[in-house]
């Protein structure tokens, strides 16, 4: 082969990969704004408690209460990965010791999974609550004595109120921001 040969197949390759690239469509996620109605109205309506005790003793369980309380009036489903109620299965709380502006690390597991099913949702009917009990301690290791901050991270990862949204497909989420209140606790 010449040199000749060898420019052109080099720019006709070039030429199209190029062309491939160039019609690609670009793939973006539909801007935060646009959510609809339905969507932010039931961001803004879920309640959230997050409780806990005050005290305890250094080595004893650190439970949690996570409570979501619906007050609308429709039904609501609430994907329930990534908060307390399917129980510790990711880092989904920020918790602090003596008002240090570090977070401790996150001990615990990390679960991998499918697609949700209907059963990975809780459904709130109206003016009904959900709640979910975890120990903090195993996995942020609160065993040492010290005043610990602990806040949930939300957001919630899908929140709908159409039953036919259930579950969501093909990761078509709705994520709700959610506010609970901060607990702390000290271990002595």
């Amino acid at each position: 082969m010449t040199r000749g040969h060898v420019g052109r197949i080099a720019l006709l390759t070039l030429a199209i990969t190029g062309s491939g690239c160039a019609t690609r469509k670009e793939e973006t996620a539909p801007p935060a704004d646009a959510r609809t109605q339905e969507e932010a109205a039931v961001a803004k309506t879920l309640e959230c408690a997050l409780t806990g005790p005050a005290q305890v003793k250094a080595g004893e369980p650190v439970e949690l209460v996570f409570k979501l309380t619906n007050p609308t009036k429709e039904p609501l489903y609430v994907l329930k990965w990534h908060t307390p109620l399917e129980g510790i299965r990711n880092d989904i709380f920020q918790v602090s010791r003596d008002g240090a502006a570090s977070e401790l690390s996150y001990g615990g597991p990390m679960v991998k999974r499918a697609p949700p099913d209907a059963s990975s949702y809780a459904t709130l009917a109206p003016g009904e609550s959900v709640e979910g009990r975890v120990d903090v301690a195993p996995a942020y290791g609160l065993q040492e004595p010290g005043t610990y901050r602990i806040t949930f991270r939300g957001p919630l990862m899908d929140v709908t109120s159409e039953q036919a949204k259930v579950p969501a497909l093909a990761g078509d989420y709705h994520d709700a921001a959610l506010k609970c209140p901060e607990v702390v606790v000290t271990v002595t």
